[in-house]
C-alpha cells in the first residue's frame, strides 16, 4: 500500500510493534517507578480480602468497645488505635477497622475508575468511528450530540439517576455507569479527527472502493491506527474518573455505607479529622499516590507511543538556544570566523562592530 509523504498532514504511524514501545517506556524511569506503585495498588485491590484474613478483620464489623462513647466516640488509644489487631486503627463512632476499609475501598475505587474508562472508550471510539465514516448529516449529527454531552454536568446527572434507579441496584455500577456515559465525548473528538484524516490516505481510500464495508474498513485499516492515541487517552482519563467518583462519594451521592470507598471514607472523616487525624490522611494519601502515578505513567505511555513529540521537544528547544547564540553573537559562526583570523578580534577594536577603543584605533589616529 502507498504510504504518505512525511509531513504531508497529521497522521502518525502506528508503532511497528510492543518491542520497541517498551523499549522507550523502560527509558523513561519515572514512569517505571508509576507502573510499579499502580502494580502494587492493583495486587492489593485484588487480594483485598486475603489481606483482611491476615490481619483477621473486616470492614463492616463495628467494635463500639474500640471507641470513647464519653468523647462521642473517639478511637481509644495511640494514632487512631494503631495496634497489633487493627494495623492502621479504627474509625471513629462506629470502631470499623479502618485497613480492611482501605484494601476493600481500593478495589471499589479503582473497579469504578475501570469500568468507567472502559465504557467511555467503546462509546467514544464507536461515536467517532461513525462521524468519520459517515456522511455529512451524520457527522454532524453525532458532532451535535457530542457537543451535548460536553456540557453535561455529572453532579446532576448522578442525582437524577439516584432518583429513578431502584434503591437496590449496586451503587458502584451505577456510578461507573453514569461517569461513562457523561465522559465520553472527549475520546469521540479524538477518533472522529483521526479518522477524518486517515480515511483519506491510499489504503483505506483503496479499502473502500473495493466494496469493504464500514465495520471491515474500521476494523482492518483505521483502528491499528487509533490504538495508540485511545490508549493514551484512556490511561490519561483514568485518574480523572478516581477523582469524580471520590467527589460524587465525599458528596453523599456516590458510594454509600458499608460498603467501603476512599471517598466515602473521606466524607465520613470530614468531622472526625482533629481528633482521628488517620482516618483522613490514609485514605487522601492513597488518593494521591494512585492518582499521580497514574498520570505519571499516562505520560510515559503516551510518550512512548509518539516518540516523535519528545524529539520535537528537543528541536524546538535547540532551535530557541541558537537563535539566542546567534543574537548574542557568541554561535558557532562568531567562533569559526574568529578561528580564520587568529584567537580573537583585531587588536585595538571592542568586541561590537562599528566601535572601536578611545585612542586606540585608526580613526583616532587620522584625525590627530
Amino acid at each position: 500500500m502507498a504510504q504518505p509523504a512525511e509531513g504531508a498532514g497529521a497522521v502518525v504511524a502506528p508503532a511497528p510493534g510492543a518491542r520497541p514501545f517498551w523499549r522507550r517506556l523502560r527509558a523513561r524511569r519515572s514512569a517505571l517507578v508509576a507502573a510499579v506503585v499502580v502494580a502494587l495498588l492493583v495486587l492489593v485491590a485484588l487480594a483485598a480480602p486475603l489481606l483482611a484474613a491476615v490481619e483477621g478483620q473486616d470492614p463492616t464489623t463495628y467494635h463500639p468497645d474500640l471507641v470513647d462513647s464519653a468523647t462521642g466516640g473517639v478511637p481509644i488509644g495511640s494514632f487512631g488505635g494503631i495496634g497489633a489487631e487493627h494495623w492502621l486503627g479504627v474509625e471513629p463512632l462506629t470502631g470499623r477497622d479502618l485497613f480492611a476499609r482501605v484494601v476493600h475501598g481500593a478495589r471499589v475505587s479503582l473497579g469504578v475508575a475501570l469500568a468507567a474508562t472502559l465504557l467511555q472508550v467503546v462509546i467514544g471510539a464507536a461515536v467517532g468511528l461513525a462521524a468519520g465514516l459517515g456522511n455529512r448529516f451524520v457527522d454532524q449529527a453525532l458532532s451535535r450530540v457530542t457537543d451535548v454531552v460536553v456540557a453535561l454536568p455529572v453532579m446532576v446527572i448522578a442525582l437524577g439517576a439516584l432518583a429513578v434507579v431502584p434503591v437496590g441496584f449496586p451503587r458502584p455500577v451505577l456510578i461507573a455507569v453514569i461517569i461513562g456515559l457523561v465522559g465520553w465525548s472527549g475520546i469521540s473528538k479524538i477518533v472522529r479527527a483521526r479518522t477524518l484524516a486517515l480515511k483519506s490516505l491510499d489504503h483505506v481510500a483503496a479499502a473502500r472502493l473495493s466494496g469493504w464495508s464500514s465495520w471491515q474498513v474500521a476494523r482492518r485499516e483505521l483502528l491499528p491506527a487509533l490504538a495508540a492515541p485511545v490508549i493514551t487517552y484512556a490511561v490519561l482519563l483514568f485518574p480523572g474518573n478516581i477523582v469524580v467518583e471520590a467527589a460524587l462519594s465525599f458528596l453523599g451521592v456516590g458510594i454509600k455505607p458499608p460498603t467501603p470507598s476512599w471517598g466515602q471514607m473521606l466524607s465520613d472523616a470530614d468531622t472526625w479529622y482533629q481528633a482521628a487525624p488517620t482516618c483522613l490522611l490514609i485514605p487522601a494519601l492513597l488518593l494521591f499516590v494512585t492518582v499521580l502515578a497514574l498520570t505519571v505513567l499516562g505520560e510515559g505511555v503516551r510518550t512512548a507511543l509518539d516518540p516523535r513529540a519528545e524529539s520535537r521537544l528537543r528541536v524546538g528547544t535547540g532551535g530557541k538556544r541558537k537563535g539566542r547564540e546567534r543574537k548574542a553573537g557568541t554561535g558557532p559562526e562568531r567562533r569559526v570566523r574568529e578561528a580564520d583570523h587568529g584567537t580573537g578580534p583585531e587588536p585595538g577594536f571592542d568586541t561590537e562592530p562599528g566601535r572601536t577603543k578611545t585612542g586606540t584605533g585608526p580613526e583616532r589616529g587620522a584625525g590627530a
